[in-house]
């Protein structure tokens, strides 16, 4: 594996650098409300401060109306260094904004989604973007899944190499596609299309592929078992990917939920009951994996000299059904550094680590989810072509 990292370019002093960050984060009232995103990005930010650049800083917002200036002042807080806010991305202001930077000062650009030519991926805007600068750097890799105008055309226009968490992610990601035997992979949350490639890619190189969370459902269902009215997303077609992936797998490999917690509220209000795989019944509405899964699971992950993790056993937002995704995240951290080499990714994953106090036992937390799935699970990823080559 190859990366262009911007390392490699020994004189930064005085170089006009645009540096994509992933800075989606987010907003209540004005105010960054959860920052580790920032903090990921301080290690590039402060690199190229040592070495004289000039430093633009611009990232995108999900919410293409929300501006970027409160992110520009909680990373000037955290980073301890003046950062000027442009409330632009291209034109005019930037560029006379940027002739007048000096070495080592900083600016942050406007959201970028206020333009809509970014997401369209427009060869215009990409240009008109790179234009005032000498060097751009990716280190968003929680977007470099996206064919955008900033991750995607850029590189046509302007030397470009990825930054530090770009560069991390790819390094630690690998130890997964590459991985000391063996290998137990967990997989867990709503959206069963967006797990699928990612449990195609390791359906050979994994010795175990636990599933949690809804696309347990998915399964089962698919297999012939009562889910009763719990949330399911099998069409015709993702039920005979699933049957022809469970199959390829078999019960060796593919590990389904023994038990669960379920309710017969969807808001988990009133009686909960622990039902076996085979007692669930119609009206059921299951939430959790059992004890005797959390139990079950554990011994696969003891076993593991690597761990990929993704995506919750339940619905662990509320407090009744949070323990199986408690407990999975505290076995997976205690068996991860030094034991086994632990990877985990997924907003819900991160928050669910964070829960648990186990965040800083995991060896890598990854910053991106559908850009770790993608690169886990094989898919093209326009953000890393031209700078990273397996």
């Amino acid at each position: 594996m190859k990366i262009k990292s911007i390392r490699q370019i020994k004189n930064l002093a005085s170089k006009k650098i645009l540096l994509r960050a992933d800075f989606n984060v987010p907003i209540a009232n004005g105010k960054v409300k959860e920052d580790y995103k920032l903090i990921k990005g301080l290690p590039i930010i402060r690199y190229l401060i040592r070495y004289g650049a000039k430093i633009v800083i611009v990232t995108h917002m999900s919410n293409e109306k929300l501006s970027t200036q409160p992110v520009a002042k909680r990373l000037a807080k955290i980073l301890g260094y003046p950062v000027k806010f442009v409330p632009y991305c291209i034109g005019e202001k930037v560029d006379l904004s940027v002739d007048k930077l000096k070495s080592k000062q900083i600016l942050f650009l406007q959201n970028l989604r206020f333009q809509r030519e970014e997401e369209t991926n427009d060869k215009k805007f990409a240009k008109e973007l790179a234009r005032p600068f000498d060097i751009y750097i990716n280190d968003a890799f929680g977007v470099s899944h996206r064919d955008h105008a900033s991750i995607g055309a850029i590189k046509k226009f302007i030397p470009s190499f990825a930054g530090f968490t770009v560069e991390e992610e790819v390094v630690n990601l690998n130890k997964a596609l590459k991985p000391k035997k063996p290998l137990t992979v967990i997989i867990g949350g709503a959206k069963i299309s967006t797990k699928v490639p990612i449990i195609k890619n390791f359906i050979d190189k994994a010795e175990y592929i636990l599933i949690g969370g809804a696309i347990a459902n998915d399964f089962l269902k698919s297999l012939g078992y009562q889910v009763g009215k719990s949330l399911v997303g099998s069409d015709e077609k993702m039920i005979k990917t699933v049957i022809k992936l469970y199959k390829k797998g078999g019960n060796k490999k593919i590990i389904l939920p023994l038990d669960f917690v379920v309710s017969k509220k969807k808001d988990g209000s009133g009686r909960l009951f622990i039902r076996s795989v085979i007692a669930v019944e119609q009206d059921d509405i299951i939430l959790d994996i059992g004890p005797k899964t959390i139990s079950f699971y554990s011994q696969f992950i003891k076993k593991a000299n690597t761990i990929v993790w993704n995506g919750p056993m339940g619905m662990f937002e509320n407090e009744k059904f949070k323990h199986g995704t408690m407990a999975i995240a505290k076995i997976v951290a205690a068996r991860s550094k030094g034991q086994a080499f632990g990877i985990a990714g997924g907003g819900e994953t991160v928050e669910a680590l964070k829960l648990s106090k186990m965040f800083d036992y995991v060896d890598w937390v990854s910053t991106g989810g559908g850009a770790m799935l993608d690169y886990l699970g094989g898919a093209k990823m326009p953000g890393l072509k031209g700078i990273v080559k397996k």
